[in-house]
Formats: structure tokens, sequence, C-alpha cells
């Protein structure tokens, strides 16, 4: 099937909105453009779907996401059969995303999926700690990560919270790939089966994290740690702030120019906290107040980029494996104050063993 063929399969559709039509009869005129957006499937990989927004079978719109979703959904009924199947659904801030997640939670519902919708935009890990805490058995975030604005994107989970992997990732190519029309599509929601998701969810994955620490920054010199953070217009401001002060941390100053949630990326080129350049305002500002640390999570929030002083007191960006290499030294360090502790009975006042002590 050539381009022109797969644009008049979709105008053919019964379930073709009047809009979207005047959106393929508009970029006819445009014949490179219009060969583009149809000339292939938008491919669904390991991590979902990731392209363009636009009409077109290799864009990103409703239907596109609405395929997706149906041969999704169409796995998870074959790899869970006779259960109740439930899924989470978040989505960050980008152009349309609110659209793509009542779509994709109006189709898993029309496919008597239980759905757990969160309201507002969350940050990815949070839709995976949902996904384990509900007992789902799969779940979706509406993102395209750290893309420019001009791209949104679907990444699907496995009832581990985790992306797909092996055997399931290929099962769930398959059955999108077995998608051929937009009239194969469940479109017809049932609202029973969608369920809106309050702010418990978010205590108990900030609890949970808490619990993680290795030490007591409330009780040692690290509250008063200076931290410059920036959401980069992303999900990040709804969680890291509050992360950071249950974590004990209390000066905290966040980046008013990038804090609002927005799709078009405002202040930046390129949403990706581990270049340069979407650090700048974060970087200026740490310097006004001489913070000690920058922090910056990319519209999603699961990518973070970080900088700190280095031995001019000039601020460096970390790259991960200098962030890995952190973590791990203070990973051991901890563990091995911790069994020092125990063995000579001697109180460790930053250490966590204190608080049964």
């Amino acid at each position: 099937m050539n381009f022109k063929e797969k644009a008049q399969s979709w105008l053919n559709s019964s379930k073709l909105s009047d809009a979207a039509r005047q959106q393929i009869e508009l970029l006819k005129k445009d014949p490179i453009a219009f060969e583009d957006a149809f000339y292939k499937d938008l491919a669904f990989g390991t991590g979902g779907l990731r392209g363009l927004m636009g009409i077109g079978s290799n864009r990103i719109n409703e239907y596109t996401v609405a395929m997706a979703t149906q041969g999704f959904a169409n796995y998870l009924k074959e790899a869970f059969p006779n259960q109740q199947i439930k899924v989470a659904i978040a989505h960050d801030s980008r152009n349309n995303t609110e659209l793509y997640t009542r779509i994709t939670a109006e189709v898993f519902s029309a496919n008597e999926i239980f759905v757990y919708l969160f309201k507002e935009l969350r940050p990815t890990p949070t839709l995976s700690f949902a996904i384990r805490t509900l007992q789902c058995h799969g779940g979706v975030v509406l993102t395209a990560s750290h893309n420019p604005k001009e791209y949104n994107g679907y990444k699907a989970y496995w009832n581990d919270g985790a992306q797909l992997i092996a055997p399931h990732d290929d099962h769930v190519i398959n059955n999108v790939k077995l998608i051929k029309s937009i009239d194969e599509v469940k479109f017809d929601k049932k609202s029973e089966l969608i369920k809106y998701l309050d702010d418990t969810i978010d205590r108990q994955y900030l609890n949970m994290i808490s619990s993680l620490s290795l030490s007591s920054p409330q009780k040692n010199r690290a509250s008063e740690l200076k931290i410059v953070f920036s959401p980069i217009h992303g999900t990040g401001i709804t969680l890291v702030p509050s992360a950071l002060e249950k974590f004990g941390f209390e000066n905290i100053t966040i980046v008013s120019e990038q804090a609002q949630p927005d799709g078009n990326f405002p202040t930046v080129i390129y949403p990706n906290p581990e270049e340069a350049e979407a650090l700048e305002i974060a970087l200026k500002a740490a310097k006004n107040i001489d913070a000690d640390l920058v922090l910056a999570t990319d519209p999603d929030a699961d990518r973070v980029g970080i900088a700190a002083k280095n031995v001019n007191h000039e601020f460096e960006l970390l790259n991960g494996n200098q962030t890995a290499a952190l973590l791990i030294y203070y990973l051991l360090t901890q563990v091995e104050r911790e069994r020092t502790a125990k063995r000579t009975g001697i109180h460790c006042k930053n250490h966590r063993y204190n608080r049964t002590h």
C-alpha cells in the first residue's frame, strides 16, 4: 500500500473525525509532507511509540495512539486470560498529551480493561510505582521523554512496573502491527471502568522512597545544603520538591522561569537535563545564591541532570558514569559505617542505625 492508498484508507474510516479529514486534505497540498506522514506506520518498538505529532500513520496522533492501545490491550487479554485486567496511565506536560491520555484510557475501557488514571501530570517513576502498588497488569505513560517540543510518545509498561522486555515486548509489538485500520479500534468507552487517582499514591510513593535512605539529613548539615532545582517545564515540579523535603533538605530554590509545566518548553531548545544548554538558567540561579548543587529533570522526570562544584568552586555538569561512581561510593561507605556501628556499638548520629537505638 503506497502513501496515497494509506491516506485514503484513513479517509474511508467511519471513525475518523471531520477535523482529521480536513487535516489530511490540507496536507495533500504539500506533496513532500503528505508522503512523509503516510509512507509507513510509525514503528512500535520495545519502548513504545515516539515521533513527531501530526496527522498520518507515521505521526503521533489520537489514532496511532488508539491503534497502539488496541494492540496492547489485545495482548494483555491474551497474556492474562479470565482475569479482570487493570492498567495505570499517566502523562507529562507535552502538547496534546491530555488528549492522548484520554484516548488511551477510553480504548482500554472499551476493551473491558479497568483503568487507574492520574488526573494530572505525574512523573514516570510514579506511574511505575502505581502499577506495582495497585497490582496492575500493565501501564502507559504518554511522553516523548527529553525529545524536542514537536514530539510526543507512548511508553508501555508491564506488571512489574518496568518497560517491556522479552518475551512481552515482541508479543506487544506483533499485536500492534496486526492493527491495520482505525476501524479495528474499540473507541466506545466504559466510564465505569475508569477510576481517577487521588494523592494517595503520591503519599505512598514519597513514603516508600524516603524509607530507602541510608542516612538522616535532618540530623546533620546536609539539611542546610543549598539546592537549585528545575523541572524544565515538566512533571518534576509535582513531586521532586516534596521528595527532597521528605529527605530533610530544606534549602531548595526552584527555578521560577521553568517551574510551570509547558509543552512548548519556552526556555530551552532541547529539554534534556544532561545537556548544558538546558541547565543555563538553573546554573545562573545557583551562582547568584552560591548554591551547592543543581538538579534538573526531563519532562517526564525519569532522567536527572546534576551539576556540582569542582575543586575550583565552579559548577561542573556530571555525566552518568560520574554520578554512578559517587552513588556507589556513598552506598559502600554507608554500609561500612553501619557495620562498624553494629560491631562496636558506637552510635553514628548521621545514620539510620540510630533510629532503633
